[in-house]
């Protein structure tokens, strides 16, 4: 009946405890963009997945970690494994570090996803090509909680130019930014080590905005977006 709940758009069904927390989470207003990003809360987000299309790999893990106020925040840092049916290949493997056991082990789905949702509020999102990471995490709550996160992802693939123009350099991917920061990832291919190095390169584009005369929030995303329609 799984296909009649979500006709009447009721979403997959949950115990009563879930559902409590997703209606929870549906209830929670919107984040005001006209706000001082120096005075907001972002959640950095990296995900691990089983591949690379976001049609069919399966969502693996996801790391987060809070930027409030301008500043890492260590307490507000999230982590978990999905519980997969089956692990995914060695060579996969290979890359995350996320071992068999480990998957076959984790967090089910539904609280696996809830927990993330429960961390993250409707914050703004922050990513590092974010558009894998929005359809990873996006197509894992539509199957698992019928649920579509609506509010903004925040791509620093495009922000870093934006208002670092003069850093800006031949290369685009996420180690070259880093690199000319001077950031360090102790261990890369790992949702939270990734995360904590991609929330190190937001603290510091944001000081850049700030350099630049960008102040709120909604500055940001437009910095963002009229980087993105440059390079369309």
């Amino acid at each position: 009946m799984r296909w009649l709940a979500r006709l009447l758009g009721r979403g997959p069904a949950l115990d009563p405890a879930q559902d409590r927390e997703r209606a929870a989470w549906r209830a929670l207003g919107a984040p005001d963009l006209s706000r001082e990003f120096a005075q907001s809360r972002f959640v950095v987000v990296d995900v691990e997945s089983s591949g690379l299309n976001p049609f069919r790999d399966r969502l693996i893990s996801i790391g987060a970690i809070a930027v409030d106020g301008g500043r890492i925040d260590l307490a507000q840092s999230f982590e978990v494994v999905l519980r997969q049916e089956t692990a995914s290949d060695h060579a996969n493997i290979l890359i995350h570090g996320i071992t068999g056991t480990e998957q076959r082990g984790g967090v089910e789905p539904a609280e696996a996803l809830l927990r993330f949702l429960a961390f993250a509020g409707k914050d703004p999102l922050v990513a590092y090509h974010a558009g894998f990471d929005k359809a990873m995490i996006g197509r894992a709550l539509r199957d698992v909680l019928g649920l579509r996160l609506r509010q903004g992802w925040l791509d620093l693939t495009y922000l870093a130019p934006a208002v670092c123009p003069e850093r800006a350099g031949r290369g685009r991917s996420l180690d070259d930014w880093l690199g000319r920061f001077g950031i360090t990832v102790y261990q890369r291919h790992n949702a939270v080590a990734d995360t904590f190095a991609t929330a190190q390169l937001f603290v510091a584009l944001q000081a850049s905005a700030a350099r630049h005369q960008l102040r709120t929030c909604r500055d940001l995303f437009n910095a963002e977006k009229a980087e993105f329609w440059q390079h369309r």
